[in-house]
């Protein structure tokens, strides 16, 4: 029996290998019903520590998880044999952190930002919904979500610039 065949369960490569663990959020996307919706709660406390870092380093470790992301996610779904599986939610920890960039903190606005993040995700307006559909492989699992991550970014910061003392 190859590798492969043995690890055939979502469960088994998210806890087994690497990728997966990484790729299910930490085992945060094996939630048997709302996976992305775990997996953006499990980026939660990783958020915290980032908040900790000037911007151009929050940047530059975001940029670094989406790239590493790539890998993991077309690692992941290549062992399954599914492009997107839902409970791969690595994406989702990258597009609530480019949603919470440049954001002061407070518990309001990570509320916020995370119920922002996830109506762009889960709606996909244009051209998430077309990226999701069209590019494949791990880049095209991350991407959606990046762009959902900026468009919620957007929304939190025309608030803060329309809504005085939002902040």
């Amino acid at each position: 029996m190859t590798r492969k065949q043995l690890l055939a369960q979502p469960r088994d490569i998210a806890l087994k290998t690497y990728a997966g663990f990484f790729a299910f959020g930490f085992g945060s996307g094996l939630s048997p019903f709302a996976p992305g919706t775990f997996g953006t709660l499990a980026s939660i406390p990783l958020y915290l520590i980032l908040i900790q870092l000037s911007w151009p380093m929050y940047a530059w470790l975001v940029f670094i998880a989406f790239v590493v992301g790539v890998k993991l996610c077309d690692v992941t779904g290549g062992r399954l044999g599914v492009h997107d599986y839902g409970g791969i939610v690595w994406d989702e920890f990258v597009g609530f952190w480019i949603t919470m960039f440049l954001i002061p903190f407070s518990w309001q606005n990570v509320v916020i930002g995370f119920f922002v993040f996830r109506f762009f995700d889960i709606i996909k307006p244009y051209p998430i919904g077309w990226l999701d559909k069209k590019v494949s492989g791990g880049f095209g699992v991350m991407i959606d979500d990046v762009l959902a991550g900026v468009y919620a970014m957007l929304v939190m910061l025309l608030v803060a610039k329309y809504i005085p003392n939002y902040f």
